[in-house]
C-alpha cells in the first residue's frame, strides 16, 4: 500500500507541476534568488558572532565600531530578501490556485447534469475554499521548504566550518525523527479526507436550513434543525480535533530533538573549550548556529503534514476534473440541420444512473413546427425527465429523440442547445444587472435588442424605474424583483434567444392573477411561430394547447386535443375533474 501511495503522490505532484506551476518560470525563479539571498545571509549569522567574539577576546577594540554596522548591514539585506521571497512565493502560489479553481470551475459547468446533481451545490462550494485552503497552504510551505532546506544547508556549512567534529554530533540525532514523521503524515492524509467530507456536510445541511428558513419557522422545527445541526459540528469537530492532535505531536517531537542536540553539543563543546580545543567564538557561534537551525528544521519536520493534506484536496479536485463525460459531441457530430422544429419522440426509454425503475418507457409523440405540446399527468408520470431530454441534459437509454429529421445524439450540443430556450417555474435570475441577465446565452446583444425584449416581456417599465435601469444588480436570484417580475425576466431572456424549440415548466403556476396575466400575454409572443413543449399545471394552459399528451408511469397513455379527450372518459378526463395534474416529474 504504501508504494501505491508513493506512485499516486508523484503521480499528483508530477501533474501539478506541469499544469499549474511549471509556468510561472519568472515567479519561482525571483523566490528562488531571494531564498538563496535569505539563506546566504542567515548561515553569515553565526560566522559574525564568531568573529565578533574571538575579535573580543584577542582585545581588538579598534574593529568594535564595524561589528555593529555588519550585523545592521546583513540583518537588513536579509529583511529585504524575506520580503522579496514572501512576495514571489504568494505570486506564485496564488496564481496556482486560481488557475485550480478556473479548471475546477470549468469541469462542473460542463460536467453531466446527473455528476452535478449527485451531490449538494455547497459539497461542490467546498472544494473552492477548504480545499483550495489546504492546497495552498501546501504549496506555500512547499516552496517556503526550500528556502528553510537551503538555509539549514548554509548553517550546516557554517557549523562544518566553524568545527565539522561537533557537525558530525548535531547530524546523528535529527534523522531519527523521519520515521515518525512520515508515520504522521500518513495519518493526516486519511484523516484530512473525513474532514473534508464534514464539511461538505455542515455547508450543504446549513444552506438547506437556511433556503428553508420559513418552513422551520411556519412547522416549529427550529428544534429539530437545531439538534441536527448540532451533530454535524460535533462530527465536524471531532473530525478537525483528530487532525489537530496529530499536527500537535511533530513540533514537540522536533522541539525535544532539539534540545537533546543542543545539550549534547554543549557537554562536547565545553569540554574541548575546557581543554583548549576551540575558542569562546568557535564555542558561541556554533550553539547559535544549531540554535538558528532548530526553526527551519522544525518547519522542514512539519513541511509533510502540510503536504499531505494539501494532497489530499488536490487529489479530491483532480477526481472532479477527471470525471468522465457521457453526454458529448459524437465522433461525426454535424449542426442541426435547418427547420422549424419539429419534434419527435421515438419509443423513448430512460433511467436514471443507480434507480432501478425506469423514468420512461416507450414514450412515443410528435410535436410539429408551431404547436404547442402539453404534458399533464400525475407527479412522477416523467413530464420533467422527458423535456430535459431535448437539450440533452441526459440522454436517452432506448429510442431516439428526432429535430427536424435528426437524432440529437448526432448533432453538435452547440448547435442544439442554441435552438432550445427554457423557462422555468422558478426564474433564474443571476446577481448581475437586468440587462446581463437578458442578454445572457446571447452573446453580443445590443442594448436596442435587449429592450426590446424586455418589452415584449412586459419589462420595459418595472427595468427602466429601477434605481439605475438596465443597469440595477438584481441581487441573489433575483431578490430585489418580485416573482412576477423575476418571470417575466426570464421570459425576456428567451425571446432575446429567438429559438425555434420552446420548453417551459409552466411559467405562471406560482403567480398571482395580476402577474399571471402579463406573463401570459408575454408567453403568448413568446410561443408564436415556436415548437413549445408544456409540463402544463393549470387547465387554462391545456386548453390552448395543439396537442395534449397525457403521461402515467413514463408512458403516453392518451393523446389528442382537449375536447377529444374529454370526451374519451380516460385518465384525462379523471385530471381535470380533480385539477390533479402533478406539479413534478
Amino acid at each position: 500500500m504504501a508504494a501505491s501511495l508513493d506512485t499516486t503522490t508523484r503521480s499528483l505532484l508530477a501533474r501539478l507541476w506541469r499544469l499549474y506551476v511549471r509556468g510561472h518560470r519568472r515567479g519561482i525563479a525571483l523566490a528562488l534568488v531571494c531564498t538563496l539571498g535569505v539563506a546566504g545571509l542567515t548561515a553569515l549569522y553565526p560566522v559574525v558572532i564568531q568573529q565578533s567574539f574571538d575579535l573580543f577576546t584577542a582585545g581588538r577594540q579598534d574593529l568594535l565600531w564595524a561589528i555593529p554596522l555588519v550585523i545592521i548591514l546583513v540583518t537588513a539585506f536579509k529583511a529585504l530578501a524575506q520580503y522579496g521571497q514572501a512576495v514571489a512565493i504568494q505570486s506564485v502560489v496564488l496564481r496556482v490556485i486560481e488557475a485550480i479553481q478556473n479548471d475546477l470551475f470549468r469541469a462542473l459547468t460542463r460536467a453531466d447534469l446527473a455528476v452535478v446533481a449527485r451531490e449538494a451545490p455547497a459539497r461542490h462550494a467546498a472544494r473552492f475554499t477548504t480545499d483550495a485552503a489546504l492546497i495552498r497552504e501546501a504549496l506555500t510551505k512547499s516552496i517556503n521548504a526550500i528556502a528553510d532546506a537551503l538555509t539549514v544547508v548554509g548553517l550546516v556549512a557554517s557549523m562544518v566550518w566553524l568545527d565539522w567534529q561537533m557537525s558530525l554530533v548535531a547530524a546523528l540525532l535529527y534523522p531519527i525523527a523521519i520515521v515518525p514523521i512520515l508515520k504522521l503524515g500518513k495519518r493526516i492524509r486519511r484523516a484530512s479526507g473525513g474532514m473534508q467530507e464534514r464539511v461538505g456536510e455542515a455547508a450543504a445541511t446549513l444552506t438547506e436550513s437556511f433556503g428553508a428558513a420559513r418552513v422551520v419557522r411556519a412547522y416549529r422545527l427550529e428544534a429539530a434543525e437545531e439538534a441536527r445541526a448540532a451533530g454535524l459540528f460535533a462530527r465536524l469537530r471531532e473530525s478537525l480535533y483528530g487532525i489537530a492532535r496529530t499536527r500537535a505531536s511533530l513540533d514537540p517531537m522536533l522541539e525535544a530533538l532539539g534540545g537533546l542536540a543542543v545539550a549534547a553539543v554543549l557537554v562536547v563543546v565545553g569540554w574541548r573549550v575546557a581543554s583548549g580545543g576551540g575558542t569562546i567564538g568557535e564555542f558561541t557561534g556554533f550553539v547559535a548556529a544549531l540554535l538558528i537551525a532548530s526553526r527551519p528544521a522544525r518547519a522542514l519536520g512539519s513541511l509533510n503534514a502540510a503536504l499531505q493534506e494539501g494532497l489530499a484536496g488536490l487529489s479530491r479536485v483532480f477526481g472532479v476534473m477527471d470525471e468522465r463525460r457521457r453526454i458529448l459531441d459524437a465522433p461525426d457530430a454535424a449542426p442541426l440541420p435547418a427547420g422549424r422544429g419539429r419534434i419527435a419522440f421515438e419509443h423513448v426509454g430512460f433511467t436514471y444512473e443507480g434507480v432501478p425503475d425506469a423514468a420512461l418507457a416507450g414514450l412515443s409523440f410528435t410535436a410539429e413546427p408551431g404547436q404547442t405540446v402539453a404534458l399533464v399527468g400525475p407527479s412522477g408520470a416523467g413530464k420533467s425527465t422527458a423535456i430535459a431530454l431535448v437539450p440533452r441534459l441526459y440522454d436517452v437509454t432506448e429510442g431516439r429523440v428526432v429535430i427536424d429529421g435528426a437524432d440529437i445524439r448526432g448533432v453538435t450540443l452547440a448547435s442544439l442547445r442554441d435552438a432550445i430556450a427554457y423557462v422555468g417555474q422558478d426564474a433564474v435570475i443571476f446577481d448581475d444587472t437586468a440587462r446581463a441577465n437578458i442578454a445572457a446565452g446571447h452573446e453580443g446583444a445590443t442594448q436596442a435588442e435587449v429592450e426590446a425584449a424586455a418589452r415584449a416581456a412586459a419589462a420595459h417599465d418595472f427595468i427602466a424605474a429601477l434605481p439605475q435601469g438596465y443597469d440595477t444588480r438584481l441581487g441573489s436570484g433575483g431578490s430585489r424583483l418580485s416573482g412576477g417580475q423575476r418571470q417575466r425576466i426570464a421570459l425576456a431572456r428567451a425571446l432575446l434567444r429567438n429559438p425555434r424549440i420552446l420548453l417551459l415548466d409552466e411559467a405562471t403556476s406560482a403567480l398571482d392573477a395580476e402577474n399571471e396575466a402579463l406573463v401570459q400575454q408575454a408567453l403568448a409572443r413568446l410561443r408564436s411561430g415556436r415548437t413549445t413543449l408544456v409540463i402544463a399545471h393549470r387547465l387554462a394552459t391545456v386548453r390552448d394547447a395543439d396537442r395534449i399528451v397525457v403521461m402515467e408511469g413514463g408512458r403516453a397513455v392518451e393523446q389528442g386535443r382537449h375536447g377529444e379527450l374529454m370526451v374519451a372518459d380516460g385518465l384525462y378526463a379523471r385530471l381535470v375533474k380533480t385539477q390533479a395534474f402533478g406539479t413534478e416529474g
